[in-house]
Formats: C-alpha cells, sequence, structure tokens
C-alpha cells in the first residue's frame, strides 16, 4: 500500500480571535491561582511562549529594571524577550503577593501544597484549556497553550508585522518554518488566488 503524501506547510496554523484571548485572561479571578494563571495567560499571549517556557522559567532568567526575560526554548538557545507592561505587572503581582515563600527557583508553582514546580507542559496546556472553558470560548483551533502562541503570531501577521518579526518572537530558527503563517489571511489569499484552468468539472 503506498503511503499517505504529508505535505510540508499543508494546514494551517490553529488560532482564536484576539477577543477570545482577552476574555480568557479576564476571566481568570483574583484569588491565588487565578493570579498566577492570568500572568502565565499573559506570557503565552504576548510573547507566544511555549508551555515548556512556562516550566521552565527561573526567577533569575527576570530581569526587572530592565524589563525582559530570558527563556531557552526547544534548542536551548537563550533568547531575551521584551516583558510588556500589562504581562510584567501580572508576573510581578503573582512573585509578590500571592507566590508561596518555599525554595524553588522555577517562578509558577502548583496551587496547592506541597508547593512544587509544575511537573511538565502538560500542566500549563491544561490550565489554558481550563481558562478557554471558563470563559466560553467554543472553537475547533485546539485549547492548549499552543493556540495562545499561534493565535498571537496569527494577529500580528494580520496587523501588518513582517514574517521576519514573527520568526524572531516565536524563536524559530528556519524562516520556512514561520513561512505557514503567511496562510492565515485566507481572505487575502482569496483575492490573489487564480482559478483552476480545469474548471469546476474537470
Amino acid at each position: 500500500m503506498p503511503s499517505v503524501p504529508r505535505w510540508s506547510l499543508s494546514t494551517l496554523p490553529r488560532y482564536i480571535p484576539s477577543d477570545d484571548v482577552e476574555r480568557a485572561i479576564a476571566c481568570c479571578g483574583d484569588h491565588p491561582a487565578g493570579v498566577r494563571d492570568r500572568a502565565i495567560l499573559l506570557l503565552l499571549a504576548r510573547l507566544a511562549l511555549r508551555a515548556g517556557d512556562i516550566v521552565a522559567l527561573r526567577l533569575g532568567d527576570i530581569d526587572w529594571d530592565r524589563a525582559w526575560i530570558r527563556v531557552s526554548g526547544k534548542s536551548r538557545r537563550e533568547a531575551v524577550l521584551p516583558l510588556p507592561q500589562d504581562a510584567g505587572d501580572a508576573l510581578h503581582a503573582y512573585i509578590a503577593t500571592v507566590r508561596p515563600r518555599v525554595d524553588e527557583e522555577k517562578v509558577f508553582l502548583c496551587a496547592l501544597p506541597p508547593w512544587r514546580a509544575f511537573a511538565g507542559p502538560g500542566t500549563v496546556s491544561a490550565l489554558a484549556k481550563h481558562a478557554l472553558d471558563r470563559a466560553g470560548v467554543k472553537t475547533s483551533a485546539g485549547r492548549g497553550a499552543h493556540v495562545f502562541r499561534h493565535s498571537q503570531a496569527t494577529s500580528l501577521l494580520r496587523s501588518g508585522a513582517t514574517l521576519e518579526v514573527i520568526q524572531a518572537l516565536l524563536r524559530h530558527t528556519s524562516p520556512n518554518t514561520t513561512m505557514i503563517y503567511a496562510k492565515t489571511d485566507t481572505a487575502m489569499l482569496q483575492e490573489v488566488a487564480q482559478p483552476w484552468i480545469g474548471g469546476i468539472g474537470s
């Protein structure tokens, strides 16, 4: 049996509208877990971080004076990213007011004792899913942490950002990986698409 071909860049990134992203962030609440979750969602949404970036983030990776954070990513290549005001404020609020005072370098900890760092990226994706559920966001775009990453990249592209800017934000080592976002503006693609010369019935 011949194998089914899998073409590179053949699918569209899964994303949700900006309004849905903001609604999920707004629904976190003011209780300790909500303060933590809001900081996480803002980092996912504003900096397009991966779930693994959130899990690995350490207190020493934050430079409050320069307003940036350091992340390593998949390839362990360090990158310094600017910390937007709302994400920085939310991160500071979590660390300063509700984060347990324990001997742990990882920034984000479980909401219930024993206080420990997240077990893995799956914890962040589950947290993101719960936030979307609370906000009543109904989508087939996926409900984990990655949908916030894809949504930010798609929103930036539609706002006029270049693929080079998006590549830098997503920390893609190859521009080919970022090229998939060039297909997310389907309205624009329909304008430039040429009719199929074979006709509908061919």
